[in-house]
């Protein structure tokens, strides 16, 4: 029975917050090792069919970094990474798009609509949902040679939301992949983190969710004890230009600071290896990981 009393509790913990957030939209950035796991997978596409059942409406954007990178193994391409920016020639640029459109995107709206959750999967190139032209990696302060050329890499430069829009008022989940439509014709990669923070800043999104596979950000990775649970944008800036924010972290932070300046009121950096991380950042009074502020 005191079991039983505890799950009533956290259900009325959550009231505030299920009722604070009904209605409002919120953009989670799928990816890391949530997508490998079966259970953390199950976990995830539990929390978003929950979120919609009770009024919230997710709209999920996901990469498929690890998949990625070993399917080029099996063809025998090395990744590269410049600032978190994955190398994107060519021959990569067409398994970009096979994992994250013809395999990633549908197994996603598959594992949501077995759970009842309605979903719908697109690309960015779907009625021109993510515009995108080349972009070149966000080199520190001090840099001083040449910027790397990283190939079909793109940058968001229009976001049809009325697509969105026609989905969530529909009452569909969109599921979008980090493919994008080139200005001049071409496919761009678009790294997932960029996109998202994008993608909540055109929706003007109650919240911005980043799933990672870490704790959070840290002032000293090396001290666990040093987890930063509200990290504000000019301290933000301080840890890139020093190194103690650094590699695919990077575009994670600079995607919460892009929806915060267009009036997102919140983002997180969550760890996505924590079964139901969601939840309990969303729907409970302890918050995890670490939330990005103005």
């Amino acid at each position: 029975m005191n079991g039983l009393v505890a799950k009533a509790e956290v259900l009325i913990e959550a009231i505030p917050y299920i009722r604070k957030y009904f209605g409002k939209t919120f953009v989670i950035k799928y990816g890391g090792n949530a997508m490998i796991n079966e259970d953390l997978k199950r976990g995830v596409m539990q929390d978003i069919v929950l979120l919609k059942f009770l009024g919230v409406n997710p709209v999920l954007i996901h990469g498929g970094g690890p998949e990625i990178t070993q399917m080029l193994n099996r063809v025998g391409k090395k990744s590269q990474f410049v600032q978190g920016l994955r190398v994107t020639d060519g021959e990569t640029m067409e398994i970009v798009q096979m994992v994250l459109v013809g395999k990633l995107n549908k197994e996603i709206v598959a594992k949501l609509n077995l759970l009842g959750g309605n979903a719908v999967g697109l690309s960015g190139q779907d009625a021109n949902l993510l515009v995108a032209k080349q972009t070149a990696p966000t080199m520190p302060d001090d840099y001083q040679g040449e910027i790397p050329d990283i190939g079909f890499v793109g940058e968001v430069t229009k976001i049809n939301t009325h697509i969105l829009e026609e989905l969530i008022a529909s009452n569909y989940i969109p599921v979008i992949s980090s493919v994008g439509a080139g200005e001049d014709g071409a496919s761009y990669n678009i790294n997932a983190d960029t996109a998202a923070g994008e993608l909540a800043a055109a929706l003007k999104a109650e919240k911005l969710i980043m799933l990672t596979d870490v704790e959070g950000i840290f002032e000293d990775y090396q001290d666990k004890g040093s987890l930063i649970s509200a990290l504000k944008v000019e301290r933000a800036y301080q840890m890139i230009n020093q190194g103690q924010i650094e590699g695919g972290m990077i575009p994670k932070v600079q995607a919460c600071i892009t929806a915060l300046k267009a009036g997102v009121n919140r983002t997180h950096i969550i760890d996505g290896r924590q079964l139901h991380s969601m939840l309990l950042e969303i729907l409970t009074d302890k918050g995890i990981g670490t939330m990005v502020v103005e």
